[in-house]
């Protein structure tokens, strides 16, 4: 039975009764799933889904939320504001090692679809992230995905906690403000920030991991990044209703494989485009590439998130984590056609 915090104004764990021909009827409960930035493309397949009826077609009522960092939305998760979330798998793995059970039930993504930029006025001073010494970078939240492979990227270069500094500076508009206001020498972000601000020559790209090739060279590896994933004995508890979840988004991952960035621009609202619409598409090009096709996990995807968060992460431990625990096929499996 799922907990839900007043500020979102549902009741708490109540299920509505019917009677239907002297049976007692528990009607379909709604679903509330936070996403860590609902307009960040790494997270399109949440709108697009809604937008696309597929939800609607399975026959659920859900609701999406939004906070403007994928540590925010764990946060509402674990708080028992809301069911699920639309997040970075690597969160599951460091749930994991502070004792809480979650899982990833669809994959949207096989890469981040984050991008390093440098503030155009620094672009001669970071040419690499061993530059990033003394420096200021933002990230969406501390504890969020982009704090994790920013220390990554830091410690990778040989640098040491300490010798650079951390700033939570959001996405998109806080983002471009904390750049504009020089607070920020640089910081990772996603698009379609990524390409506003390259297109207007506020900065450049340090590292781009919105394709394989450059998540490898980044990483050493594929990077699972943007999930559906949510609390294990929630899952458990609902299998019939996490089961057609993971149809609808299935559907939308081969939606998203089989059409071009203008067609899908076409699905989603107007506001998304930021007044802007060829920028838009311009930055869904630049981003499809990061989707799974089928929604599955990619091999190899969960060695490396557990290889690059043990590399700064102390409670991160490797003999310690069952990666099997962190993310289920079975619903994904179910949904193939």
């Amino acid at each position: 039975m799922r907990l839900f915090s007043l500020r979102h104004c549902h009741v708490a764990g109540m299920a509505l009764v019917t009677l239907l021909a002297g049976q007692t009827v528990l009607a379909a409960e709604p679903i509330t799933i936070m996403v860590g930035g609902i307009n960040k493309i790494i997270y399109l397949p949440a709108r697009l889904t809604e937008q696309l009826g597929y939800f609607r077609d399975e026959g659920l009522e859900v609701t999406l939320l939004s906070e403007p960092a994928g540590v925010n939305a764990e946060n509402e998760m674990l708080a028992g504001a809301v069911n699920a979330v639309v997040g970075f798998y690597d969160h599951t793995i460091d749930l994991q090692s502070k004792g809480k059970d979650v899982e990833s039930i669809v994959q949207f993504a096989k890469v981040p679809g984050e991008v390093e930029l440098v503030a155009a006025g620094e672009a001669a001073a970071i040419r690499s992230a061993a530059d990033f010494k003394g420096k200021t970078l933002g990230v969406t939240g501390l504890g969020s995905s982009t704090d994790f492979l920013t220390q990554y990227m830091a410690v990778k270069s040989g640098l040491k906690a300490g010798e650079y500094s951390l700033l939570p500076v959001g996405a998109g508009n806080t983002f471009i403000a904390a750049i504009q206001q020089g607070r920020i020498a640089a910081g990772m972000t996603t698009d379609p920030t990524v390409t506003q601000m390259v297109t207007s020559g506020q900065a450049r790209v340090l590292v781009d991991m919105r394709n394989e090739a450059g998540t490898v060279a980044a990483l050493g590896g594929l990077y699972p990044a943007a999930s559906l994933y949510a609390p294990t004995p929630w899952v458990n508890a609902h299998k019939a209703d996490v089961g057609k979840l993971a149809h609808a988004f299935v559907k939308t991952m081969r939606y998203i494989n089989t059409h071009t960035a203008e067609e899908i621009a076409e699905k989603m609202p107007a506001d998304y485009y930021g007044g802007n619409k060829p920028l838009y598409v311009s930055a869904l090009k630049a981003s499809l590439p990061m989707f799974t096709a089928d929604g599955r996990m990619p091999a190899g995807g969960p060695e490396t998130v557990l290889k690059v968060l043990a590399t700064f992460k102390p409670t991160v431990k490797p003999a310690q984590i069952d990666l099997s625990r962190t993310y289920t096929t079975s619903f994904v499996d179910a949904a193939a056609p």
